[in-house]
């Protein structure tokens, strides 16, 4: 009898344990950070491979030469853009794990605000901060999805080509850098239907694969763009509950202030009553 009392007792404190982790996690700061880390890594591991496609193909089939020195081309511009890309890697990787940590704060102190938990104006003002970061982050992966709209919407029309080649067979059509800004208005690279190399790059798999590469570059951007708002929401809520916090522990210090002066009034005035009875 006493064996099962102690094993009830043991299961129902496990139970209580295992309820009081899964309530204390940021849920909303998780889910918000595990969609952020999706979407960059989606965008920088895609978006890289999908320049280094760009540059297979501008090479093979429209050749185009790496500008020799230090001179500002199509090929610098990309290795910019990688260096760029690995840039964002490691911030946001770092900016997750700030947010994530600031969830975890933030919810030990709303779970203890009728405890010894103080609510300090430091972890306000880092609350404040952190939501001025989200939104500018927001704005930046905003223009980061827009940007790779447009390697999207180009290759599109070029891989749209090369899937209706019969249609386009008797037009005479031509993909020219110089449109696109990709060489010098001195240069000509195009590449026109019904050309050997139009037909070797459309039965190539780097035009297929960049395309699709492209894609997922622009469906990790979105993410990051939704996980940012989802961060923005937690923050909000994160502050609002702060602020409520902190006007909470005021008034409960302010309370418990009268009531020891009350106490001490009533004391001091029970003590005169017995000195004078005396």
């Amino acid at each position: 009898m006493e064996e099962n009392m102690d094993d009830s007792q043991s299961q129902k404190g496990c139970k209580e344990c295992c309820e009081r982790c899964v309530g204390s996690l940021p849920w909303a700061s998780l889910i918000a950070t595990v969609l952020l880390y999706m979407g960059v890594a989606l965008f920088c591991g895609c978006g890289h491979e999908a320049l280094s496609g760009t540059v297979t193909i501008l090479q093979n089939y429209f050749e185009v030469i790496r500008a020799p020195g230090e001179t500002l081309d199509v090929f610098t511009i990309i290795d910019i853009l990688k260096y760029i890309i690995y840039g964002l890697a490691a911030g946001f990787f770092v900016f997750g794990v700030l947010l994530l940590v600031e969830g975890f704060f933030t919810t030990g102190a709303i779970r203890d605000l009728y405890g010894e938990f103080k609510i300090s104006a430091c972890g306000r003002c880092l609350t404040a901060f952190l939501i001025f970061l989200a939104y500018l982050f927001f704005l930046v992966w905003l223009g980061v999805t827009a940007f790779t709209s447009l390697p999207v919407f180009m290759y599109f029309n070029v891989w749209s080509m090369c899937q209706n080649t019969s249609l386009v067979e008797g037009a005479n059509l031509c993909l020219d850098l110089r449109q696109f800004g990709a060489v010098a208005i001195s240069e000509e690279r195009k590449v026109c239907t019904g050309s050997e190399k139009f037909f070797k790059m459309c039965e190539s798999n780097e035009l297929d694969l960049t395309f699709h590469l492209f894609v997922c570059t622009l469906a990790g951007a979105g993410a990051a763009v939704i996980a940012m708002v989802h961060f923005l929401m937690a923050l909000a809520a994160n502050w609002g509950y702060l602020k409520d916090a902190s006007r909470m522990q005021k008034y409960e210090d302010i309370k418990s202030k009268e009531e020891q002066e009350l106490h001490d009034i009533h004391s001091t005035r029970s003590k005169e009553r017995l000195n004078a009875y005396t």
